[in-house]
């Protein structure tokens, strides 16, 4: 039996609604939503969701295209969102100092790597991050990573909700209630988010420059106090010290890594040739430079925090709006307005999270396929709000436990990318294995990869169930990697076995372990998959080859 092949790419059956459905109960709503989304497309709002962007559909203005996704990172990762991981250092694992700073600013930079990598699939492909992973993942495993990417929004956006309600709660000199304001950082949130990529990129760049400016004031209001608390030390004994410096590592880690799962979304307007050295680099270094320098001065103003009491108090009681709203009122009432400023940075991170939240679960098919972008993205917001007004009091403990998770799965898909690229698809002697992609005609020679680049993608069958992979490699490496993960966690609910080996506390090796665990499992399997499964007969053959023996086994007698 050979594979179906069309030039003509067919429509996923769980991405469309049939007609029978639309005459069933609930024709109305989705009558109503595709109504809405025609509204907001003659608005100027975007009423796509996961589908490819074309090269013809491409900006060609590189300057200012270059100049919004600068002005993106530039808000989403110099505000408060990413520095308040980056004061857990001294506050919650005891660092020193100079541990603090080494732990904090090597991860950090270690994630914008893993980032910036992730991004140069974006122009190339027209794709959104995780969609593009479906050619690897095949159309039905890809969603687990989905499901856990858009767990991740939810997770930064309960972050930033909190956090925001903490400052109003601290600037209104507490008679603005934490929870009113996570409703309102939510809704300004979704109002934006609902608009789609270009609405996005705009309101980005026009907060950036202000937010990144109070991000340097910052550091003049603080110098009268954290150049006095250089000198602290690290709490615990040896074993110890390191377990919470790996701790804290991954912890840092995460903060940049997890934009790996959502970079290219943003980049699906850059022109289809746009050199991957360049997007790398660009990504890289817009990602690192508001991202380290934030890091800094969150390492500098939490080390002073544990030793000046008045800051102390403040964190005690406010935990970190409370230890902010100190800081920034030794410049009394322009204090307190640049507060407010700093505040919108909280905004913008929650915007990306829950525009890019919104399209991970439209992948993940089903039912929310048939739901438009926006829809998806108020259901976001629900969700988040709904957590984070649960969690209002537990924000330490979301950052230093739920976080660091993050940082287990991006780093597997990571592994899976960066394996599948650099191993099977820049070599074209691995790459004839992929016959079915490479091919209009199932088992001849490939005519579809002249004048592509490396590594070699057919992006044009991204929805093609016939021809895109099994996914049985990457599931089963995923698989492992999360092995891995488990045995080198460390946080409060659990230890693995290995992290467990560090200190009095432990030390949080699960990115590590998953890396490792995924790198030696994945070329091996996607070998075998490429070369015995690629075609769906041979895999139908295999499970009627089992079932009848299994039907046999136990209708003999001997069984």
């Amino acid at each position: 039996m050979e594979k179906k092949a069309s030039s003509d790419l067919e429509l996923e059956t769980d991405s469309k609604i049939s007609e029978t459905e639309k005459r069933g109960p609930v024709s109305k709503l989705l009558n109503g939503l595709n109504y809405v989304s025609k509204k907001l497309d003659s608005f100027g709002g975007e009423s796509t969701g996961i589908e490819r962007v074309s090269p013809d559909q491409r900006r060609t203005n590189m300057t200012r295209i270059i100049i919004h996704v600068m002005g993106l990172w530039l808000s989403g990762c110099g505000g408060i969102t990413s520095m308040s991981s980056f004061f857990l250092g001294p506050l919650i694992f005891g660092l020193g100092f100079k541990d603090s700073m080494i732990s904090g600013l090597v991860s950090c930079t270690l994630g914008c790597l893993l980032a910036a990598y992730c991004s140069t699939m974006g122009p190339r492909s027209g794709l959104r991050q995780i969609v593009s992973a479906r050619l690897f993942f095949g159309p039905w495993a890809v969603r687990f990573p989905a499901l856990i990417s858009a767990i991740g929004f939810v997770g930064w956006s309960v972050t930033n909700c909190v956090l925001g309600g903490q400052i109003l709660y601290s600037v209104s000199n507490d008679k603005l209630p934490i929870e009113i304001g996570i409703v309102i950082i939510s809704m300004i949130s979704l109002v934006i988010a609902i608009f789609g990529i270009r609405i996005l990129l705009h309101t980005e760049t026009l907060i950036s420059i202000p937010v990144f400016t109070v991000l340097i004031l910052l550091y003049i209001i603080g110098s009268n106090e954290y150049p006095n608390y250089l000198n602290t030390v690290s709490i615990g004994d040896t074993m110890t010290i390191r377990g919470n410096f790996l701790s804290f590592f991954a912890l840092g880690f995460s903060v940049t890594a997890t934009w790996g799962g959502c970079a290219s979304d943003y980049y699906t307007l850059l022109p289809e040739n746009t050199n991957q050295l360049f997007v790398f680099f660009m990504t890289f270094f817009a990602i690192w430079i508001p991202s380290f320098t934030g890091a800094v001065l969150s390492i500098l103003l939490g080390n002073a925090a544990t030793v000046h009491e008045p800051w102390l108090e403040a964190y005690t009681n406010n935990s970190l709006g409370g230890l902010l709203h100190e800081i920034f009122s030794r410049w009394n009432g322009f204090g307190m307005f640049l507060l407010v400023i700093f505040f919108l940075s909280l905004i913008t991170n929650n915007i990306i999270n829950t525009y890019s939240g919104a399209l991970e679960l439209q992948l993940i098919g089903g039912p929310l396929s048939y739901f438009p972008r926006w829809f998806l993205s108020v259901v976001m917001v629900v969700i988040f709000m709904v957590c984070s007004l649960a969690g209002r009091d537990q924000f330490a403990t979301i950052l230093s436990n739920f976080l660091p998770m993050l940082g287990y799965w991006i780093s597997i898909y990571f592994t899976l990318l960066l394996e599948e690229n650099v191993i099977f698809r820049s070599n074209k002697t691995l790459i004839k294995l992929y016959q079915y992609e490479f091919s209009t005609i199932p088992g001849e020679k490939q005519d579809l990869l002249e004048g592509k680049s490396r590594p070699y993608y057919n992006f044009d069958i991204y929805l093609s169930r016939d021809r895109l992979t099994h996914g049985f490699a990457s599931s089963l490496a995923f698989c492992f990697g999360v092995v891995g993960a488990i045995c080198g966690m460390c946080q409060v609910y659990y230890i693995g076995p290995i992290a467990s080996k560090i200190g009095s506390h432990g030390a949080d090796l699960g990115m590590w372990l998953a890396i490792g665990f995924t790198a030696v499992t994945y070329p091996v399997f996607r070998y075998i998959e490429l070369k015995k499964f690629d075609d769906s007969s041979a895999v139908i053959g295999i499970v009627n080859t089992l079932f009848r023996s299994i039907m046999i086994s136990y209708g003999s007698p001997q069984s």
